[in-house]
């Protein structure tokens, strides 16, 4: 048999080899005999003499009832082995042809779950020792059946050791009521009831098995009988989620594009399960059971070391600047008194870590629940964005001196203790959630797939790095001596501090417009203007010694109702005009990347912003929204990709999730033919875009 369909698909060395053994098997059997099997199949060209075949069937066949015929494969020697469907990396499949009664049907052999056998770095999928592979055959109904038919058939197989490969081919003639087919038809996987889903990622398949979540894996393994889509050798990586099964396998074959999908999912105790799958939605989440945990996420030291220094840094970032102005007043009073310096540093930090592990806890409990959402997620929430916008015009009234504020500590003397202390560390760690990206990338991406507990420690340490400055000033008195002494300065302090609490004041009501519309917007600032108005009105009676606070509930209160009708009315998500882009990027979707990448054959830019986030805005303005890296892309051939994650967005979720980052900014190249994309900085200079255009290919 000389059909080129026989040859293995071979790499490297041992595929050089095996080509010579077959070569050379192939030449002498063709000098020895004119004829080949082509021309008469009735003769075996190769045999079958290092691992002999006989076909076997159970009982009579019966008229439109399915007949199991077994092909049992019996290796003269251990060292000897035989191949699944997909052979893997090298080898090759099984070829059988039966010579059936006209209107019988061979339907699709069925194997037992089959072994992984490394040799360098390619993977076989094989079969050690004797083992049977069934086929159906469906008999029609008015099939007439007195005797046994007179069936047999051609057979071509692959055996091979560690060492050398040598093709083997058998004549069939069947036997009736010989073997074990109950035991035989206990090894074959069974197929799943129920349909599997699967996507493709730039660079993994991911499937989704429904398996009850009681079913033990021990080692498991995804056999993917689509040849030439996945490396046959990179660890798959597991996770459990509820009573489905998610594997992630990464890609090697990155240009195929299949319709549908099948295989054998292999528990690691010679046992398994057959599953279809039809493209669908897969989810990323779910607790990691196997895969390289050690490759995914580094040492739980080095994540909580770098959850604390990325929140020491947040306390320069641009975005919590507003907030240093409270912590500044408060930092500079803690002098008056030892005790109270220490109560304030105490509870300041507390309130501070409550936050970000309540804001941690959230984000994993909605994740749990199946929402697909991120770090600094409650920014993605229309609501609280107007929240924040009218604690922002508070504050900003209090520190232009319009009113006193007793419940936050700003330095005025209205309240001195932990109260006041404590709710600044709550509004610290709330607005600096946007700016957590460059520096907790790492942290965060661990966070989402270590256990809640775990996880929650990630958390706590990054708001103790926001919180530290703050409580060694109040634990440490020298470093509380070299303040400046209190005095009349605070009030100039706190009054100069209103400038950039107003402009956060402005950005925020910039992105209400971003969230929900100019409507929403224009409702927003009619709203807040009423509460200033109110606080306008509580300043005034504060001067005069009267009481203040009814007033504000009586003043404030017709434009909250006000708001609370028009806002959700007048709520229309905005579309994005990606037009108005220097670079004319495309929206993002897994679909994209992989048509520039592999239909196409281009370099691609994917990059993930927010409206919200402060460092992704200064990284476009500075590195990626410029005319010299437009002249760049266009030389060498990039497309742009933008996914822009200002309000939720589960797919983006889910393609942040699988690239280990929480949130945004997160910078990708995609090379032609790569696989794996080159993550790029989070923090991008001028020149970094065009350089990485620049570099050869």
């Amino acid at each position: 048999m000389t059909d080129a369909r026989f040859f293995p698909r071979l790499t490297g060395h041992f595929a050089a080899w095996v080509f010579a053994c077959l070569a050379s098997a192939l030449l002498a059997t063709v000098g020895a005999s004119p004829v080949s099997a082509q021309e008469d199949p009735r003769s075996a060209l190769f045999g079958d003499a290092n691992i002999s075949v006989e076909l076997l069937a159970q009982e009579l066949p019966r008229p439109g009832e399915e007949w199991t015929l077994a092909l049992r494969f019996t290796p003269s020697a251990p060292e000897w082995h035989g191949y699944w469907s997909n052979p893997g990396d090298a080898g090759q499949g099984m070829r059988v042809e039966l010579d059936l009664p006209e209107g019988w049907v061979m339907g699709e052999a069925l194997y037992p779950v089959p072994e992984r056998l490394l040799i360098g770095d390619l993977m076989n999928h094989i079969y050690e020792g004797e083992y049977t592979v069934l086929v159906p055959v469906q008999v029609p109904e008015d099939a007439v059946i007195e005797r046994v038919p007179s069936l047999s058939g051609y057979v071509e197989f692959l055996a091979c050791t560690d060492r050398v490969c040598v093709p083997q081919d058998a004549i069939l003639e069947a036997g009736i009521g010989v073997g074990d087919f109950p035991k035989w038809r206990a090894q074959v996987a069974p197929l799943l009831d129920a349909e599997a889903a699967f996507e493709l990622t730039p660079s993994a398949l991911r499937v989704a098995i429904p398996l009850p979540e009681s079913v033990p894996l021990p080692d498991p393994h995804v056999f993917v009988a689509n040849t030439e889509l996945v490396d046959y050798a990179a660890t798959q990586t597991f996770r459990r989620d509820g009573d489905v099964l998610v594997a992630e396998i990464p890609l090697k074959f990155d240009d195929t594009q299949p319709a549908a999908l099948e295989g054998i999912l292999s528990f690691g105790d010679e046992s398994g399960v057959r599953f279809a799958a039809a493209i669908g939605e897969v989810t990323a989440r779910g607790e990691i059971i196997a895969g390289p945990t050690g490759d995914i996420t580094p040492p739980l030291w080095t994540l909580a070391l770098g959850a604390l220094v990325g929140g020491l840094i947040l306390n320069i970032m641009p975005c919590v600047f507003p907030i240093l102005s409270l912590k500044a007043l408060s930092l500079a009073r803690a002098g008056e008194s030892e005790a109270a310096a220490r109560v304030e540093g105490i509870a300041y930090t507390v309130g501070v870590v409550l936050a970000c592990v309540a804001l941690g806890a959230l984000m994993l409990a909605l994740r749990a629940a199946g929402e697909q959402v991120g770090w600094a997620f409650q920014l993605q929430e229309p609501s609280v964005v107007v929240v924040l916008l009218l604690v922002a015009a508070a504050i900003t009234a209090n520190f232009a001196g319009v009113f006193e504020l007793p419940s936050i500590d700003t330095g005025s003397g209205a309240r001195k203790g932990a109260g006041g202390a404590f709710a600044t560390g709550l509004l610290a760690a709330f607005a600096a959630t946007p700016c957590t990206g460059p520096f907790m990338a790492a942290a965060l991406g661990g966070a989402l797939l270590l256990p809640t507990p775990l996880a929650l420690v990630l958390f706590a340490m990054l708001g103790l790095g926001l919180a530290l400055p703050f409580l060694l000033l109040g634990l440490v008195p020298a470093l509380r001596n070299r303040l400046p002494r209190p005095g009349a300065w605070m009030d100039r302090f706190r009054t100069v501090m209103a400038i950039p609490m107003g402009l956060t004041a402005l950005a925020l009501v910039w992105l209400t417009a971003q969230l929900g519309g100019q409507g929403f917007a224009i409702f927003a600032l009619v709203m807040t203007f009423g509460v200033v108005l109110a606080l306008w009105v509580v300043g005034k009676l504060q001067r005069a010694s009267k009481m203040a606070w009814p007033a504000f509930g009586l003043v404030a209160a017709p434009f909250l109702v006000f708001g609370a009708v028009a806002l959700p009315a007048s709520f229309e998500r905005p579309s994005k005009d990606l037009a108005a882009s220097l670079l004319k990027p495309r929206e993002f979707s897994v679909m994209e990347v992989n048509n520039v990448t592999l239909s196409e054959g281009k370099p691609v830019f994917l990059w993930f912003t927010a409206d919200w986030c402060v460092t992704c805005k200064v990284n476009e303005s500075v590195a990626i929204e410029r005319e010299d890296v437009r002249a760049a892309f266009e030389e060498a051939g990039v497309v742009a990709i933008v996914g822009d994650w200002t309000v939720r967005d589960e797919a983006i979720t889910a393609f942040l999730t699988e690239q280990g980052a929480a949130g945004v900014p997160l910078y990708l190249w995609y090379e032609p033919g790569a696989g794996e994309p080159e993550q790029l900085p989070q923090i991008l200079t001028p020149d970094t875009l065009i350089e990485r255009a620049k570099r050869p290919r």
